[in-house]
């Protein structure tokens, strides 16, 4: 299996971007750009960086989707539809860049929690069109599993593979600094083989940390082997610096060989 380490960090959407050169220098292959703030696709400015960035440096490209009060399972239509349009933005956008987009699933408003079965169908349906746009673009748009925070949609494996299978142009991303926050690392790991994606940062069990990789409590030996000997593609450790970035790519390098 061939596995690529990237690098992305949510906290930096407003800094200047001359902090991603060093993603390069500290070794990682690639950056997952989150497409938020300094960092959105759709402005001309932005994107313009972005570009002189890419074409300058060695680095892969993969995109996290904007996800800021965005719900693609809202009861509410207008917000509904403008969530789903902002993601087709992103992923229009982020084509000429990469095949690859992680999107975040929508949750239970407090209305929503009345109708569940309403909710799953919205997200299913809000997913197909998304789809649809990925196909048009020749791009795989991930749904990644969320944190331990009951409203979320799509904390499981199962839950996440039953909302995205069968769906033309979406994918899965397996993030397993989330699982953490479930104690569901090691379910996630039986099903390695069917994500499209995957994000990896460490945390103590209890919220989502972005620790570098060994400073929380998953156990990287466990995981880097499983990942490594089932999956085969880009791996993006999330992060807060770059100083982070170095300590996790060691543990990386160790682990998932």
């Amino acid at each position: 299996m061939t596995i690529k380490p990237y690098f992305s960090s949510s906290s930096k959407v407003w800094d200047d971007i001359a902090w991603v050169y060093g993603i390069e220098e500290a070794g990682y292959e690639g950056w997952e750009i989150v497409a938020d703030g300094n960092y959105k696709l759709d402005n001309p400015a932005c994107f313009k960086r972005i570009q002189e960035v890419v074409t300058s440096t060695r680095l892969g490209i993969s995109v996290h989707a904007p996800f800021g009060d965005l719900n693609l399972a809202t009861l509410n239509d207008p917000i509904w539809r403008e969530s789903i349009r902002q993601i087709c933005t992103c992923i229009t956008h982020a084509s000429s860049l990469t095949d690859r987009v992680t999107i975040h699933p929508g949750y239970l408003s407090p209305v929503g929690k009345l109708v569940p079965q309403k909710v799953w169908n919205l997200q299913k349906e809000a997913l197909r069109q998304i789809g649809r746009c990925a196909v048009e673009h020749s791009v795989l748009a991930c749904v990644e599993n969320m944190i331990g925070v009951k409203e979320f949609l799509c904390q499981l494996p199962e839950e996440l593979i039953g909302m995205t299978e069968g769906i033309e142009g979406i994918g899965m991303t397996f993030d397993f600094g989330h699982a953490n926050t479930l104690g569901k690392v090691n379910s996630f790991l039986p099903y390695v083989n069917k994500a499209s994606h995957i994000h990896i940062h460490d945390n103590h069990g209890s919220s989502d940390e972005h620790l570098a990789l060994g400073d929380g409590l998953i156990n990287w030996d466990v995981v880097g082997k499983s990942i490594a000997g089932n999956y085969n593609g880009v791996i993006v450790v999330e992060g807060r610096s770059i100083e982070e970035a170095k300590k996790s790519l060691t543990v990386f390098r160790k682990c998932f060989s």
